[in-house]
């Protein structure tokens, strides 16, 4: 929920320059406009990436292919400091890392077109399709006594177990990569939609944020955490980055994904 109020505060300081009333534009519009983007996904149980192809089916309609990768959390994961120093912190009580890979298919409306070079396009959309989780186990160093006195210790890597250990056992997490050769897979479904400001002042660069809300359900519960219920279902809100081009059909050398990461002037397009 921080990084949703980030997010939503960043919009909301950027929010005069975005729908304030510019220049005019007098590029040439591409009325053809199939796009192609990649997002930055930031919501109330995890993150992640987005690559989004959308074609034209009429002027204010379009019909997309989308592919996401990410994390997903649990609402009950609360990371704390280790009892000892420059030990880092930890989720007590994790049992699972989970990743999840989805593809959709979806429609975008436009509501609203730009008028002008400081103006905003907005538009809803909507998307489903198959998702996939990825989970694997998270392993803890964990202080172990070598006499009775506990005057000695040695550090192993195991994984949590709600009957034994306790938060002072744990010295601080082992290896993000331990873990990746017991990776289990669960399949499910998912669906999202929301509203997307699109403020670029260039025609063939896209610049956009995105927010709604999506959900996520698989077969079975995915066993995120030991000491909290987990759930097969997942709900949240979002808010998201996009960048990306409009596909130029009468200039194929400008539509060039590397072209995003290059300094442009505006070019009037015939």
């Amino acid at each position: 929920m921080k990084k949703l109020l980030i997010v939503f505060s960043l919009i909301a300081f950027c929010g005069q320059s975005l729908f304030a009333q510019g220049e005019i534009d007098e590029q040439q519009k591409i009325f053809f406009r199939n796009e192609r983007s990649f997002g930055i996904l930031l919501n109330t149980n995890g993150m992640g990436i987005s690559y989004r192809d959308a074609r034209r089916i009429n002027f204010l309609n379009k019909r997309y292919f989308e592919v996401e990768a990410g994390t997903l959390r649990h609402p009950k994961e609360y990371r704390q400091s280790s009892y000892y120093n420059q030990a880092g912190s930890f989720v007590f009580g994790k049992l699972n890392s989970v990743f999840y890979l989805r593809a959709s298919i979806g429609r975008q409306h436009e509501m609203f077109k730009k008028a002008d070079l400081g103006g905003v396009a907005v538009r809803y959309f909507y998307s489903a399709g198959p998702a996939l989780a990825l989970y694997k186990p998270v392993y803890y160093r964990i202080l172990r006594p070598l006499t009775l006195d506990l005057t000695q210790f040695e550090i192993v890597d195991e994984k949590f177990d709600v009957t034994i250990h306790q938060p002072y056992d744990i010295y601080s997490r082992a290896s993000f990569f331990k873990g990746f050769d017991e990776l289990k897979l669960q399949p499910g479904l998912f669906a999202k939609g929301g509203f997307n400001f699109e403020y670029s002042k260039e025609e063939k660069m896209i610049h956009a944020i995105e927010i709604g809300a999506q959900i996520n359900a698989f077969l079975k519960e995915i066993p995120i955490m030991a000491t909290a219920d987990n759930k097969s279902i997942y709900f949240s809100l979002f808010a998201s980055y996009r960048f990306g081009i409009v596909i130029d059909p009468l200039n194929p050398e400008s539509n060039k994904l590397s072209n995003l990461f290059r300094r442009r002037n505006t070019q009037v397009v015939y």
